[in-house]
């Protein structure tokens, strides 16, 4: 049998209305926590780890000529110019604002004729046989701005460039052979060829 005043504890707890104070305090304190953790000192942390493990990457990979910021290893840039090696197609024109790919099935038409036009364009202007164009010669890069060229892809470039920098094309064989990355971990993706670097050392050979 309950007592008297356990029996006057339990009416006057019923007889309290319902109170948000502790939910509202709990909300706000979480966000607090989630405001300055997520949204200050993680940031911070991870930019600390970042120039400090990874200073290169971390500031954009910027690629330097004579001083000055001529672009990134990580993004791609048309060149027109004979004397230097030419990057992959871009979809997006090499803007970075605006990355795409063409979008095109393989059996597309469109996708198709343009195919066969680069290829011919290409081996025009690299002095070759069509059969001979690498396939990343002639299509866009899924990003726009794929950076690499495989080196199937430089080595038939090498004569055009030696002959328009009047060079041996040993000479520039051996820039490629240095610019070439092979397979990441020795596993993964497949050797590729920075096409910036390999210009900017190109440029280097005349200074």
């Amino acid at each position: 049998m309950l007592s008297k005043n356990t029996s006057v504890v339990a009416d006057t707890q019923q007889s309290l209305p319902p109170s948000d104070k502790g939910v509202v305090r709990g909300a706000l304190g979480l966000a607090a926590i989630a405001l300055v953790g997520v949204g200050l000192i993680y940031p911070l942390a991870a930019v600390g780890v970042g120039q400090l493990a990874f200073p290169d990457t971390a500031n954009g990979s910027l690629v330097m000529q004579g001083g000055k910021i001529v672009g990134s290893s990580l993004v791609a840039q048309p060149f027109e110019d004979a004397r230097y090696f030419q990057s992959r197609a871009s979809a997006a024109e090499y803007d970075t604002m605006a990355l795409s790919g063409s979008n095109l099935a393989r059996t597309n038409p469109e996708l198709r004729q343009r195919i066969a036009e680069t290829t011919t364009a290409v081996a025009q202007w690299e002095g070759v046989d069509p059969a001979l164009i690498p396939s990343d010669m002639v299509t866009q890069s899924g990003g726009g701005i794929d950076p690499h060229i495989s080196p199937l892809s430089a080595a038939i470039q090498v004569k055009r460039v030696a002959q328009a920098r009047g060079v041996e094309p040993s000479v520039v064989e051996a820039l490629v052979a240095q610019h070439t990355a092979g397979k990441q971990l020795g596993v993964l993706g497949q050797p590729r060829v920075n096409v910036l670097e390999l210009n900017v050392a190109l440029d280097a050979l005349s200074h």
